[in-house]
């Protein structure tokens, strides 16, 4: 089940934080609920994606994109997303997420998030995110102007741009 409850509660704890710039990084912290984990005491690692999503929907908010999507009829969505799991997060863990952009291409914005536990990195996403209308795909350009904001000059890590050309030649649609 989606922790509706949980990004509402994120939701409101943020209403009052203060707008971020784009190079700008949101902090949250969550509780691993028992009904996070899987067979080994462990958090899921789908449900990890899923709260994931309790740091980037702030995230957004903050920037200021919710409200963008709102007047717009705009869509946001994720267009790919490479995990990298390193850590056990066990029931009760107190949870430190953090959620940024990290770049723009032509089409998509990047974003890392991590979870920490007791100040250690547990795990790291990279994910390609998409603002969608009904033509289909908006440039980050024109989301930044909807924003009212100039383009930023953000240096995508090498890292993030090996990423995106290695699964360019991922084949599409997936051989059977």
């Amino acid at each position: 089940m989606y922790p509706t409850l949980r990004l509402f509660w994120q939701y409101f704890k943020t209403r009052n934080l203060p707008e971020l710039p784009f190079d700008g990084t949101h902090v949250s912290t969550h509780i691993c609920m028992p009904w996070d984990l899987d067979m080994w005491k462990e958090l899921n690692n789908g449900r990890t994606l899923t709260l994931f999503d309790l740091g980037r929907i702030p995230l957004a908010r903050r920037m200021g994109l919710l409200t963008v999507l709102k007047e717009k009829k705009w869509g946001l969505t994720m267009a790919g997303a490479s995990v990298r799991y390193r850590r056990r997060v066990r029931r009760w863990d107190k949870i430190e997420m953090h959620s940024r952009i990290t770049g723009f291409d032509d089409k998509f914005v990047y974003i890392v998030q991590s979870m920490w536990v007791r100040g250690e990195c547990c795990n790291q996403a990279l994910y390609r995110s998409a603002v969608t209308g009904k033509s289909g795909i908006i440039p980050p350009v024109q989301i930044v102007e909807a924003l009212g904001r100039d383009m930023p000059e953000m240096t995508m890590p090498d890292w993030v741009q090996n990423w995106i050309t290695a699964d360019a030649t991922r084949p599409w649609p997936p051989e059977v």
